[in-house]
C-alpha cells in the first residue's frame, strides 16, 4: 500500500514570455495546466493506473509569477476512495537565482484511476508512515476545508 510520501512530487516550470499574459507574469490557465500534469503524476504513482482529472476545487492565484521566475508545484495524495485519489497542489513562485519563493496558488483535485477500457478500476489504500506524511495529510485535509 503506498503512503503519502510516496505520491509527492514536484516539478519546476521557467515562465517564458510565451507563458504570460498581458501583465508579464504566469497566465492563469497555464498554472492550472501544469498544476493538472503534475497532479495527475502523483495520483497515478499511487495508483499504479493511469487517471482522469474529474474535479478540481477553487483555485485562488493569490500573488503572480513573473515571467523569468519559475513554478514551482508540488502534489501528493492525501485521500482515497474505492476508484479515486484527493491530491493537494501547491505552485511557488521560485526566484531561479536565490531560491526565495512564496506559495501563489492551490487546490485540491480530484483524480480517478481508469483501466485500458477507460472506466474506473479501484486504487490501493492510502498508508501514512511517517510524522512527515501525517503531517502534510492534516495539511490537505485541513486546506480543503477552507
Amino acid at each position: 500500500m503506498p503512503s503519502v510520501m510516496e505520491t509527492y512530487v514536484e516539478n519546476r516550470e521557467m515562465v517564458q514570455p510565451n507563458h504570460a499574459n498581458t501583465h508579464g507574469t504566469a497566465h492563469g490557465g497555464n498554472v492550472m495546466k501544469w498544476m493538472d500534469e503534475i497532479g495527475a503524476m502523483s495520483a497515478m504513482r499511487f495508483a499504479g493506473e493511469e487517471v482522469v482529472t474529474a474535479r478540481m476545487n477553487q483555485v485562488n492565484f493569490d500573488r503572480p509569477i513573473p515571467v523569468g521566475d519559475t513554478a514551482l508545484i508540488e502534489a501528493y495524495v492525501y485521500a482515497a476512495g474505492s476508484t479515486s485519489m484527493r491530491v493537494r497542489l501547491r505552485t511557488f513562485r521560485e526566484n531561479p537565482r536565490t531560491g526565495e519563493r512564496e506559495q501563489t496558488t492551490e487546490s485540491f483535485f480530484v483524480y480517478v484511476a481508469v483501466n485500458d477500457d477507460g472506466r474506473p478500476t479501484t486504487v490501493p489504500d492510502l498508508t501514512v508512515e511517517s510524522e512527515e506524511g501525517e503531517a502534510y495529510r492534516d495539511a490537505a485535509l485541513e486546506g480543503e476545508d477552507e
